[in-house]
Formats: structure tokens, C-alpha cells, sequence
């Protein structure tokens, strides 16, 4: 995030999401104007902290596919069952530098699905073979991408889409 404007649209952004909930929107109708501004204060900083962990994690990345979207925060995951487009915590994300992972082109579902998993702490499995096999993200990148998935935000060097 440079300089104030791009702070204040992410928190205009996280503000019209946490008051579009449903349970919020509940709350200020029977009067308890209280509490949903309570409840979307804590929501808007919680999501502030997902995009932070995604700015400072080395392996923090958003996947898309066809059953949702998942940010990958190391050891937390946050998801919807939306494509991205419909996912303004992981668009934010994507549009702060977060890799963006879009594997709906993926056509080689088996192929994909034997993939290792990305590191969750940004160490690589020594053991290369096996179920339970991590790799780190860009590695992990590399066979996406061989794979047809689309990539930005790439963190591989000498590439970025």
C-alpha cells in the first residue's frame, strides 16, 4: 500500500464488504446499530491482517479454481466458494502483489492434483517424493504453469503477467 490513498480505498473496500453482510445489515435493521458497527470493525481488522500476512508471508499466494478461491497465508487459509471475481479480500490482495494462481484452465485435472503442496512456512520438504511432498511457491508455479494455469503477480524472476 503507497501512500494514503491506496490505505484509504483498501479500507472503503473492507468497509462496504463487512456492512454488505448479511448478518450486519440484520443487525442495523432491529436497531442494534451498535453492534454491527462492533462486529464490522472487527471484520474490517481481520481482514487487514490476512492482507498483511499476504504482503509478508513468502509463500502466501491466491489460487483460483473451479471450486473457489483460497488465499494461502502459511498455516491459515481463507476461502469462498466464488471465482475471484466475486472475492474482494482476494482481488485486494492480488492488486497489492499478492501471486495469483488461476488454474480454471487447467485441463489435466490428475496431473494437477499430484502436485506437491506449496511449503506453509516457506521451507521445501527435503523428501522429494511422497503424499505429503511441499514445495516452495515458485517450484510449485513452475509445474502450474506447465500445467496451463495462469500466473500474475509472478514471483518467479525474470517474470511477471
Amino acid at each position: 500500500m503507497k501512500g494514503i490513498p491506496m490505505q484509504t480505498g483498501v479500507l472503503r473496500v473492507l468497509r462496504a464488504i463487512a456492512a454488505s453482510w448479511w448478518r450486519h445489515k440484520e443487525l442495523r435493521r432491529t436497531g442494534q446499530t451498535g453492534q454491527a458497527q462492533r462486529l464490522e470493525r472487527e471484520t474490517v481488522l481481520r481482514d487487514l491482517g490476512y492482507l498483511k500476512q499476504a504482503a509478508s508471508l513468502p509463500n502466501a499466494h491466491v489460487i483460483c479454481g473451479e471450486g473457489g478461491t483460497f488465499i494461502h497465508l502459511g498455516w491459515t487459509t481463507v476461502s469462498s466458494f466464488l471465482p475471484i471475481e466475486r472475492f474482494p479480500l482476494a482481488t485486494l490482495a492480488v492488486s497489492r502483489g499478492t501471486p495469483f494462481i488461476d488454474i480454471r484452465p487447467v485441463t489435466d485435472v490428475i496431473a494437477f492434483a499430484n502436485l506437491p503442496r506449496v511449503a506453509r512456512d516457506g521451507s521445501v520438504d527435503p523428501d522429494s517424493s511422497g503424499p505429503g511432498k511441499s514445495d516452495s511457491l515458485t517450484t510449485y508455479i513452475d509445474m502450474v504453469d506447465a500445467l496451463g494455469a495462469r500466473i500474475v503477480n509472478d514471483p518467479r524472476p525474470n517474470r511477471s503477467t
